[in-house]
């Protein structure tokens, strides 16, 4: 029983295949529609105008040459009667062109004013690197500026002292002119009131001074460092306006309090 029916059911389905392909069209058994339908490709109306709006990114229909213009005599009496287009692209939307900023009358102003050289010093290390980078942010150039390194050697002194009032100072002074000894103030916080009978750029040096000191009868002296070694930094601007000047003095922090003078 199961192959008859297996049987019939493969005899339905061969059938039904040749009926819908058309080979019963010639026994009086047509399919009753055409499934490829050929004759709508003929009723197509400008079908390369077609464009999905799903498709792919940067998709554009086919072009098409642009029909040749018509004669003056073909053109119509009333153009406002004439046909539309079949359909008519918008153009690509673009962001509008930003403004073009117009140069302020400051620039050429501060481009034709007088030029002259100025100079500021005694800027320590973290000073003089905050005023390096304030520099660059109002857009000078590296030719505009310099920042020049001083190093200051340390000092020492043949020291006498500290005496507890200016009395005592004054009368030793008066004992070292009698001995012919020359000396000066020393006013240095933590050393005044003092006398040196010496300044020298070394300690070496300093106590090769204390030793001709001693010769002299001089019993209470010694050697001290009145000035450590310093580094400092010196501003130069060869070549600015008085507009660059002020813009630099008024720089607050990076300019520690000083002002700018002329160059020497």
């Amino acid at each position: 029983m199961l192959r008859w029916t297996i049987a019939v059911l493969l005899a339905a389905n061969g059938l039904y295949f040749a009926w819908t392909q058309g080979h019963l069209a010639a026994i009086g058994f047509p399919p009753t529609s055409e499934p490829r339908e050929p004759q709508r490709l003929t009723q197509q109306i400008a079908p390369e105008h077609v464009r999905l709006l799903n498709g792919p990114r940067g998709a554009e229909p086919p072009t098409t040459p642009a029909p040749a213009p018509a004669p003056e005599s073909a053109i119509p009496a009333h153009p406002a009667v004439a046909a539309a287009p079949a359909s008519v692209e918008a153009p690509p939307l673009t962001a509008p062109a930003a403004p073009t900023a117009t140069p302020t009358a400051a620039a050429p102003a501060a481009a034709n004013e007088p030029r002259a050289c100025w100079q500021a010093s005694g800027f320590s290390p973290e000073q003089a690197e905050l005023l390096r980078a304030e520099l660059r942010l109002l857009g000078l150039g590296g030719n505009d500026w310099q920042l020049t390194e001083t190093r200051s050697p340390g000092r020492w002194i043949v020291y006498m002292g500290r005496y507890e009032s200016a009395e005592q100072a004054a009368r030793k002074k008066a004992e070292l002119r009698a001995m012919g000894v020359e000396f000066r103030d020393v006013n240095t916080n933590g050393l005044a009131p003092g006398i040196a009978l010496g300044t020298f750029s070394s300690e070496e040096a300093a106590r090769e001074g204390l030793q001709l000191a001693e010769r002299r009868n001089v019993r209470t002296a010694r050697v001290v460092q009145e000035r450590a070694e310093g580094l400092s930094y010196s501003l130069r601007l060869p070549a600015i306006g008085e507009t660059t000047r002020a813009r630099i003095e008024a720089l607050g922090p990076a300019m520690a309090g000083r002002s700018l003078q002329r160059c020497n």
